[in-house]
């Protein structure tokens, strides 16, 4: 098995605590000064299994760039900060932080709290992916329900008949059925 890739972004000169415990753990690590880095940049061409970001409180610009990160990357992220205000608290986990630890930077805990934060970001995505999911089906199922009733109205089909007639199509076209079910309802509004 490979070893995860974790990306370790240090706001501090600090003495790389977080890179000498995860290097001892077998992770892969690279470590960046935190500084003018363009965060979303180095994560698209590193393509890191984790980013860990070491601050002491998380500037919008960051919480901006997290959320660019979990939508178009979707990596976890972890942060050990200082600032333990709720309002900053709230925020982080708005911007889809997979864990943020106050005040708790202790090399004996860095490899369970990684741990932890990428088994709940991949619980976290599948559920968010089911869902999608769902909504997709859902949305399938209205524009099928539309284009039958097109074919039920154009073609005096009942309901059973116009279903068919849409899954023959399909078929025939080799298209999904949701994809069918467009082409009627365009080709219906086309025709209006």
């Amino acid at each position: 098995m490979t070893p995860l890739k974790v990306l370790v972004v240090d706001e501090f000169d600090s003495d790389l605590v977080l890179e000498q415990s995860l290097s001892q753990h077998g992770y892969q690590v690279a470590t960046l000064k935190l500084q003018n880095l363009n965060l979303l940049e180095v994560v698209k061409s590193l393509q890191p299994d984790a980013v860990v970001l070491n601050l002491y409180a998380p500037s919008e610009k960051i919480l901006e760039m997290i959320l660019t990160i979990n939508h178009e990357h979707s990596v976890p992220v972890i942060v050990f900060a200082e600032d333990q205000q709720t309002e900053t608290i709230n925020k982080v986990i708005k911007a889809g932080v997979s864990a943020y630890i106050v005040d708790g930077l202790e090399p004996r805990r860095v490899k369970a709290i990684i741990d932890v934060a990428i088994a709940r970001f991949k619980a976290q995505k599948a559920l968010k992916d089911e869902l999608q999911k769902t909504k997709n089906q859902l949305e399938e199922r209205k524009l099928v329900d539309r284009a039958k009733a097109i074919l039920i109205k154009s073609k005096n089909y009942n309901e059973d008949q116009a279903y068919h007639a849409l899954r023959k199509l399909a078929m025939d076209r080799k298209v999904s059925l949701g994809e069918m079910a467009k082409n009627v309802i365009t080709m219906a509004e086309l025709f209006k």
